[in-house]
């Protein structure tokens, strides 16, 4: 479980998060949308412990990422390249994770063979170091990393971006899979907003840094107001 109370980001002039309640419950797949500077990234990297808070606090299963890091060995987060250690190729680097993770060699073998479809013969045995890969295909990097270790918690931001149509069906279907095997809180934030329709099963809408509509989303029932909502802007 996240909770997020009076949580408070400024630069200069410009609110970027103002969430004074909010709750992410076990289990949830919550979407997050908004437009450009609407303070998706903010809060993701916020809830990462990646920018510090003006005020108030995030717990991520009772415990405060501001505070200690026992709660990194269930999360799992992709927000961008600086993730990735680019001089390495990607099965070097998937196992360096797995080795600072406590897992042989052996069990990130077998967890990779789960993201075969996923990576579409353009990511395994390539001998390119991840810098030299595409935009989409370091984002498959990126999200098969935040993946591998099984976390009870996923933070992916802009899973969507740069990645073919096929692809993005495949995503799709591995991130609903995960969750419904695992159990995992995902969240994740995109612009594309059908795709997040499709996979959640909550959807926050954020605008100015502030959660302005928090919305049940079963069997895609927040469609119709989000689309009102988009396409009055």
């Amino acid at each position: 479980m996240i909770k997020i109370d009076n949580l408070r980001k400024q630069f200069g002039d410009t609110c970027a998060c103002n969430i004074p309640s909010f709750q992410i419950n076990d289990g949830d797949i919550l979407g997050l949308v908004g437009n450009n500077g609407a303070g998706k990234t903010t809060l993701f990297r916020l809830l990462l412990d990646l920018l510090k808070a003006d005020d108030g606090s995030v717990m991520i299963d009772d415990i405060n990422p501001a505070e200690s890091e026992a709660w990194k060995a269930n999360v799992g987060a992709y927000i961008d390249e600086g993730f990735l250690v680019d001089f390495l190729t990607p099965e070097e680097y998937f196992a360096f994770l797995g080795k600072i993770s406590g897992m042989s060699q052996a069990e990130v073998d077998e967890r990779l063979t789960q993201f075969e479809r996923f990576a579409n013969g353009e990511i395994f045995g390539q001998k390119k170091l991840i810098r030299n890969l595409s935009a989409g295909n370091k984002m498959k990097v990126g999200i098969i990393s935040a993946l591998l270790r099984r976390p009870k918690t996923v933070v992916l931001d802009e899973p969507f971006n740069f990645l073919d149509p096929t692809s993005q069906l495949v995503l799709k279907h591995l991130l609903t899979d995960y969750a419904r095997e695992t159990g995992a809180t995902i969240l994740i934030s995109s612009h594309n907003l059908q795709h997040t329709i499709d996979i959640s099963t909550r959807i926050a809408l954020l605008e100015h840094g502030q959660i302005i509509r928090d919305l049940a989303n079963q069997e895609g029932s927040a469609s119709a107001e989000l689309e009102e909502y988009f396409g009055a802007e």
